[in-house]
């Protein structure tokens, strides 16, 4: 292995690593990334990482790429195989691993992707990516023997999100996971929750035929308000291509914003306002700078923090 690599500057975002794959994104970067990344793991002490990645078809190699540099490194990895982010998330935590890596172009077009990382139970973002690329391209890389071994916990996260379920038992509900990452686990899901379930563009594929995977632009819920207004159903929920992010309609087919979201969230935790006096919650002027969320934190004995 080269043991330098410069990566291009572009894709050290603030929280997460992103590029156009074969351009400013390629196989050997990420393979230094992983080196790159389980040297300053082994450095904090970290022995551990779960590997996951997403439907894109770049992805399978890029992930294989990082596996070889973290293991490079000393790294016993677990590797997860395909799901949407937040499997990776549970995983890191069920396994317990020292860290987690998501090969991912997240809700960007098909010829992106990338890698999100956390590390001991935090994020890994900001200063932390720009430190890795530093250490890449001074070739300041820790070795050693690890090894990698295949582990499946997609039985065990689905079975997790069943058991979390305390939701209405007769809700009629549109799916559209936006042929993501998201795909089979929301197959199972919704085989095991009560209602009655319609999902469309479940199958995993990284051209995204049906639409853009992003569901926060209201163009790419189209199929799903024609499959609320179809099935009548109450509510449609639509998700981005790793499944971190969604999109909801509702009845009639009006988007629901994350504004709107949002303020039911303590509403659902905390319905008598009689828990969490000192629940608190950053205001961002930028994305949330509604009354109402101030007002449903208030409602909930929450303070609201406003955050330039």
């Amino acid at each position: 292995m080269t043991d330098r690599r410069a990566l291009d500057p572009t894709i050290l975002r603030e929280y997460d690593i992103r590029g156009v794959v074969g351009e400013t994104l390629t196989t050997d970067d990420v393979r230094a990334i992983g080196r790159a990344f389980g040297s300053i793991l082994r450095d904090a002490g970290g022995k551990t990482a779960a590997v996951g990645y997403d439907g894109r078809l770049s992805s399978p190699d890029l992930e294989a790429a990082l596996t070889e540099g973290l293991v490079a490194c000393g790294i016993k990895v677990f590797r997860i195989g395909l799901g949407p982010s937040p499997m990776l998330y549970f995983a890191t935590h069920k396994l317990k691993a020292d860290a987690g890596l998501m090969i991912t172009g997240s809700h960007n077009p098909p010829d992106y992707n990338g890698i999100k990382m956390t590390l001991q139970g935090r994020p890994f973002f900001g200063a932390d990516i720009q430190e890795l690329g530093r250490r890449a391209a001074a070739g300041d890389f820790v070795k050693g023997r690890g090894k990698a071994k295949k582990r499946k916990v997609i039985n065990h996260y689905v079975k997790r999100l069943i058991d979390d379920y305390d939701g209405f038992d007769g809700l009629r509900v549109a799916w559209d996971p936006g042929n993501g990452a998201a795909g089979e686990v929301l197959e199972r899901l919704v085989g095991t929750l009560p209602g009655e379930h319609w999902v469309i563009n479940g199958d995993i594929d990284g051209t995204f035929p049906a639409h853009h995977p992003d569901p926060t632009v209201e163009e790419n819920l189209t199929q799903l308000k024609e499959l609320v207004a179809e099935k009548r159903c109450e509510l449609g929920i639509g998700f981005d291509g790793d499944g971190d992010r969604i999109g909801v309609v509702d009845a009639k087919g009006r988007v629901l914003w994350g504004t709107s979201c949002w303020s039911y969230l303590p509403r659902r935790s905390w319905p008598n306002n009689l828990a969490h006096p000192s629940f608190r919650t950053s205001r961002r002027v930028a994305c949330f700078s509604t009354r109402s969320n101030a007002s449903a934190a208030g409602r909930c004995n929450g303070r609201p923090v406003i955050r330039t």
